[in-house]
């Protein structure tokens, strides 16, 4: 499915993609409003219902990423509510391995993620990931969401790339056209980025289940 030998520089996403969605999606759906609930001593129904409200008012743009935004919106403290259930942190099978075959190669290898960095400090000394980078950007320091345009110029402002021998991994379809549209060369997104619910039959860009279907030469 990939033609190693054209590819120099590697961009992964970490949640959905290195990391189960599951515990993102567990956080917000339901640990989120329930603690909110509670804290706020509110009718679980409704507080679900608030907290889902808000979430959608601001998806797929910087502050729907931003704990601090939520903290402050919602007041509960949101990185402490996700150490609460840190233990649900889980990487993707292969994914260790795919990533020293990765660090061993010539290849520039960065995490490219949306997580805001308190989350991302949380999800990296859980699975100690972190050690196989060359680099890792964080949308929040450029200022603009991976869905976003801009965002690829401002990347590439920081870590210059040559477009056509790129790869990005990503689940979220969003980001994988918004990079496609910047002329990123190789794309591919997962089939099953959380490990709960079925795997996704009606992808735009082609997908793996697990890691070991790409993994590059050892």
């Amino acid at each position: 499915m990939i033609n190693w030998d054209s590819i120099d520089t590697v961009f992964l996403d970490m949640d959905g993609t290195l990391l189960d969605l599951q515990f993102d999606n567990y956080f917000w759906l339901q640990h989120l409003p329930r603690r909110f609930a509670e804290i706020h001593q509110r009718d679980e129904a409704e507080a679900l219902a608030h907290v889902h409200e808000r979430i959608g008012q601001v998806h797929g743009t910087l502050n729907w990423y931003c704990v601090d935004y939520w903290s402050e919106q919602l007041q509960v403290d949101v990185a402490a509510l996700k150490r609460e259930i840190q233990h649900m942190i889980a990487i993707r099978p292969h994914v260790e391995e795919f990533l020293r075959r990765l660090h061993q190669s010539p290849r520039k290898v960065l995490l490219v993620t949306n997580a805001h960095r308190k989350g991302l400090d949380i999800k990296l000394a859980c699975t100690g990931i972190g050690r196989w980078f060359d680099g890792i950007v964080v949308s929040h320091d450029l200022r603009v969401p991976k869905e976003d345009p801009q965002f690829w110029h401002c990347l590439h402002a920081r870590h210059p790339f040559q477009s056509g021998s790129t790869l990005l991994i990503d689940d979220n379809e969003t980001v994988l056209q918004s990079a496609q549209d910047y002329g990123i060369g190789h794309l591919m997104t997962l089939l099953q980025p959380d490990s709960s619910l079925q795997k996704r039959i009606d992808t735009h860009f082609p997908g793996i289940h697990h890691f070991d279907e790409i993994m590059p030469e050892a």
